[in-house]
This record gives C-alpha cells, structure tokens and sequence, in this order.
C-alpha cells in the first residue's frame, strides 16, 4: 500500500486549521483505493494559538497526523525540510495551509508519480492576488528562469509532489538560505507540471511580508547563480576599458594645452558613480562570503522543540 505524506507549514493558521483539515480528509475519497496517508503538520513557531489548534487535529485523527513544533520561526522552506525529515511515505506532496492551493490538483500529480515521475510540479499560471503582488512575483520567477534555472515553469511553483528520494537528497543537503522548490529542480530529476489557478486566501492574513520575499529572492539568486559576479567583472571591465581611453585622451589633451581648469562637477559626478558601484559590488561580494560563513558554521536549520 503506497503511503502519501502530506506536508503543510503553518504560520499563524489557526483559523485556517479546521478547515484544511476538514478539505484534505474529504479530498482522500479522490485517491485510489489503497492509498494510505499521513499529515506533517509544522508548526513554524506561530504566536497565536496554531499549535492548540494542531493538537486537536492530533487527537482527534490519532493515526494520520503528525505535529512538528519548531522553537521559532525559521520560514516556511525551512519548515518544509523539517516536515521532511518526520516523512515517511512513498511520496510526499507539499502544501499550504490556508487553502489557496486546490487539493484535488494532489491527485492528478499522485498519478504522473506513479506514472514515474520523481518529481511532480504545480505550476500557477494565474493568481487572486493583488496587482502589485503578480507582478513582483511573475518578475521575480522571470528573473530566476532567465540568470538561473532555464527549465523551471513558467509563473513561479510552491505546491510540488516528489518522491521519496527526492526527500532523501534534499535532506542530505539540507543548504542553508536556499530555497527548497528550486533546489528540487536543480538535483536534475525528470519532472513535470500542471498549470493551476492559485486561489485567493479567504481566512486570515498572509505573514507572507515584502521583507521575507526580498530575503527569498537574495537567496534564490545567490544560491543558484553566478550572475552578480559576472556583472560586476563585466562592468568593471568596461568601466577600466573606458578609464584607459579616457586617461589617453587626457594625457594628450593636457600636451596639446586643451584641458581647462574647470570640470570639477564632471570629476564629482564620476568619483561618486564608481564609488557607488564599488558598494554595491561589495555588498554583493559581502552577501557570498556571508553565505559561505553560514554554511561552515554547521548551525542547523531549525530547532524541533515538541514532535507528536
């Protein structure tokens, strides 16, 4: 009997809680008949009363649930790898708890899975968000399949099905500030998708801040991309090509009795141009090396306080 865990990160979901509950149990009658299933519920250290809410769940579908309780919040991809390592089915599918990802779509990825397919992605081809959101976010996943991953879908993907030696790979990894759905691809395993429409969340609010996504995208970026590198090489390059000529030119200007005194706001207005471009490539630089010192440092991803 293959068995299906289902991991759901929840943050500040304790109105959402019931509800999901009540739609993933309903949506198992879609399955074939020997389908078994456990539900990882992670709580990712949530202020509110999310666990109280995880520990009814708990009693009251004894055999199916699993409550991982983190110490603090650590972000929902770090959650997702703790639901990982308390997974124990044949597959595992990752999903959100307020419902915008439709569950029967589960189903259909369930079968290319058994069809052969490692790894199952549902890919949003549209979204209830507001405008300002779809845009950062089609841009965002734009600018990864473009500087980084060329195969990943098209409208950005968190709702994924893969199978248990995915799971295995990615926890022998475990890489910190990445991001596990891209990651997923990178490891180079068969997949396919399924275009889906994202609903709008109708319980409570997204602690889904500007914040987090910008860390998201740093993340995404350095993780699995040289291209802040390679523009600050190349705009190094051209800006010493550009200095060279300039300074020729000036050198023979100055022979020539062409050059003036004045100049002093062109030299300011350079000076202040490379000097902002050395910062950034600095920082950029910065955010590598930083990256580099988390990973040496060992440090885990998330500290388990309870596991019921």
């Amino acid at each position: 009997m293959p068995l299906l865990s289902v991991i759901i990160p929840c943050y500040f979901n304790e109105q959402n809680i019931p509800v999901t509950v009540k739609e993933l149990i309903s949506n198992e009658v879609n399955f074939p008949s020997d389908v078994a299933f456990e539900y990882i519920f992670v709580d990712d250290g949530s202020k509110d009363n999310t666990f109280q809410e995880l520990l009814k769940v708990k009693a009251q579908y004894p055999n199916k649930v699993k409550v991982i309780k983190l110490a603090g919040n650590v972000g929902s991809y770090n959650a997702v790898i703790a639901g990982m390592e308390y997974a124990t089915g044949d597959c595992a599918v990752i999903t959100s708890a307020d419902l915008q990802d439709p569950l029967e779509l589960m189903v259909k990825m369930y079968a290319y899975w058994q069809q052969g397919f490692k790894l199952v992605i549902g890919s949003r081809k549209d979204r209830d968000d507001p405008l300002v959101g779809k845009v950062l976010s089609n841009l965002f996943h734009s600018i990864m399949k473009k500087v980084a991953l060329k195969n990943i879908p098209e409208g950005g993907f968190d709702y994924v099905l893969f199978d248990k030696l995915v799971k295995e790979e990615v926890l022998r990894v475990k890489e910190n500030n990445s991001n596990v759905m891209y990651l997923m691809v990178w490891m180079g395993f068969d997949f396919v998708h399924i275009p889906y429409h994202r609903n709008q969340r109708k319980i409570g609010t997204s602690r889904w801040t500007l914040k987090k996504k910008i860390k998201l995208f740093i993340d995404s970026v350095l993780s699995f991309s040289y291209f802040p590198i390679r523009v600050i090489s190349i705009v190094g390059l051209i800006l010493g090509i550009a200095a060279f000529f300039y300074g020729i030119f000036v050198i023979i200007a100055k022979l020539n009795g062409g050059i003036m005194v004045e100049g002093w706001s062109a030299l300011m207005v350079v000076v202040l141009f490379v000097s902002s471009f050395q910062m950034i490539a600095l920082g950029i630089i910065g955010e590598y090396v930083w990256r580099a010192l988390d990973a040496s440092r060992k440090r885990p991803l998330y500290i388990v306080e309870t596991v019921l």
